[in-house]
Formats: C-alpha cells, structure tokens, sequence
C-alpha cells in the first residue's frame, strides 16, 4: 500500500463531475487498484474513491487513476508532497480480509447446505470461490445453470454492498461468468443497502438462523385472494 500526504486538488469525471479544491489531503493507493482521497474530517469515509480493477498513470505533479472499463477517472493534481511511504502488507490471498465472526460462519456453513434460501434451485458450486481480492462466500448455479455468488453478512450494510459489487466486478472479467448475478443474504439488512444493492442490481435475501438450524418453523406469509 502506497500512502501520500499532499496538497492537491482533485477532479473526477465519468457518470458524474466533483471537484475537491486544493487542500492537504491524505492519498491512499493500494495493491488491489483502489484508490481513496481523504481529508482530516468527515469521520471515516474517503472524500473521493476509485475502485478496481483499475489503471493508474503517474507523472511529475500528477496522478492519474482511470476505470479499465467504462469512462471514470480520477485526476490529482499535486502541489506539495509532505510524505509518499510505501509499505509491503503481502499479497491478497495471505490478506485476513474481513473475519466472519460466529454467527456469520454458521450462515455461511448453512446456507452452504441449503442455498434453495439464497435463490429458488439454487445448487452450491463452492465455498470460498476465489477472486484477486478475495473469496465471494458462495458460488452457486441455477435451474438455467446461470451463476450466482452470494454474499453473507450478519447484518448487511452499504459496505457490504459494495463488497459483493467489487467481487462481481471481477468475477465477470472471466467470459463465461459475463452474466453472473449477486445475492446479499443476511440476517438483517440495513434500508440503506437494500436502496443501494436494487441500484446494483443486487439481490437481498434475509435469512433467520433459528430456521436455518431447525430451531423453529419458518414465519407463515398470507397472501390475499
């Protein structure tokens, strides 16, 4: 990971235009192609991002991130550098990524058994279906034989949104998985993210883990004549 501390100015163009005037900023470039532009407020969301897979051009002043796909780019204009570290944190597959805690491990190896909870004829292909950053928790196959990786959280907010989002991004590089759809499953999802994965076009699915063991009977839903 390569962190900048500059003054800079800040232009993104593509589906949208945002200027950020010049101001010291925090720049934060990492292996996987993303890309952040932090300011010391604001809590912990970047000013301005780039996500993979990306292309970045640098040259005397300037840098330059650009989208492999589509028209999005990110030009950082830089005045003064007060400190440009690179550090080595290994490679993305020796990453701890984001540790699923109990009740996210016992989705996980439940859904796995199941995934008719996840999609009507969902059959699982794998666990763990590896990407460069990082494994999509299941992947799994339709009635029309069509694919599907499904995400799991315990409760589903905007970043895990753009979680599955990322993975999907990489997922279809490969041809034959072009068309390969995304399933966010979760005991609770947060209304933000439900707004965001329908923009994604991101399945939500909420799952209860009592049923999933057997604890309880699934909620009866009626439905009007």
């Amino acid at each position: 990971m390569r962190v900048i501390v500059a003054r800079c100015q800040v232009e993104y163009s593509g589906r949208l235009s945002a200027l950020l005037p010049e101001a010291l900023r925090l720049l934060m470039l990492k292996a996987d192609g993303s890309v952040l532009v932090h300011a010391d407020a604001g809590g912990y969301k970047p000013l301005n991002w780039m996500t993979p897979p990306t292309c970045v051009e640098e040259s005397d002043g300037r840098i330059v991130v650009r989208k492999l796909k589509g028209e999005d780019a990110l030009d950082i204009g830089i005045s003064e550098v007060l400190s440009d570290v690179t550090y080595d944190m290994g490679s993305p597959d020796d990453a701890a990524g984001l540790v699923k805690d109990g009740v996210e491990r016992d989705l996980q190896e439940l859904l796995a058994e199941q995934p008719g909870w996840c999609g009507e004829g969902f059959r699982l292909v794998r666990r763990e279906w590896p990407t460069d950053i990082g494994p999509v928790d299941l992947m799994c196959r339709d009635d029309e034989d069509a694919w599907i990786a499904v995400e799991i959280k315990r409760v589903a907010t905007i970043d895990a949104v753009e979680q599955l989002h990322r993975y999907l991004e990489r997922i279809r590089l490969d041809p034959a998985m072009g068309a390969c759809r995304g399933v966010l499953a979760a005991q609770v999802l947060k209304p933000q993210a439900r707004v965001l994965a329908a923009s994604r076009g991101i399945a939500c699915v909420e799952v209860d883990l009592a049923v999933l063991r057997g604890e309880r009977e699934p909620d009866l839903t009626l439905f009007a004549a």
